[in-house]
């Protein structure tokens, strides 16, 4: 059989190339849009950080002891904002520096605050009292809080002035003397 036959035959056989859409190339090419949006909004959301600067992300938080804290409530006062968990390694060690923080500023305008995040309450309790903390402490429910704080893990702390501005967010645990700057120049 001579070539121009064999070619000939495939030719033949071959069945005919469709041009355009048709309804499954249409679907095919919306779920890859649809796809790649999803991939992007997921990066966009990955790529927020947390508040370095601005309106502090305005909350109420009922606390372990049943009281409501408002951060509105608090215009006028230095707040220290932190985010902590029971399970939390680097949490045990900050919990007694900011404890002496408290017991050091809550006389002179300065109010902490304890978010606990993604914590069994029975375990956050025994973390409090284990470490002695008299600031106020309360459960982050459904974490809405540190979504609004775009907090990534804990701890993490924000200082907010009087005004309601973040004026610092340290994403690791305080170490002794490091708030203490912070809070002296802004009282």
């Amino acid at each position: 059989m001579s070539q121009d036959v064999v070619v000939q035959e495939l030719i033949e056989e071959t069945p005919p190339v469709q041009r355009g859409f048709n309804l499954g190339s249409a679907l095919l090419l919306i779920g890859i849009m649809v796809i790649v949006a999803i991939i992007g909004i997921a990066l966009a959301q990955q790529l927020e950080t947390q508040p370095e600067s601005g309106p502090a992300p305005d909350f109420t938080l009922t606390t372990f002891d049943g009281e409501t804290f408002d951060l509105a409530a608090q215009r006028g006062n230095v707040v220290v904002v932190n985010f902590w968990a029971s399970w939390c390694v680097p949490c045990r060690d900050e919990a007694p520096i900011l404890q002496s923080l408290w017991e050091r500023y809550r006389d002179r305008g300065v109010v902490l605050v304890g978010i606990a995040y993604a914590d069994a309450e029975s375990k956050s309790l025994a973390f409090i009292d284990e470490f002695g903390i008299t600031y106020p402490n309360g459960p982050d429910v459904g974490t809405r809080i540190s979504d609004d704080y775009r907090i990534t893990g804990v701890p993490e702390t924000f200082i907010v002035d009087q005004d309601g501005n973040i004026v610092r967010t340290i994403i690791a645990p305080v170490w002794e003397g490091q708030l203490d700057a912070i809070i002296d120049e802004l009282l």
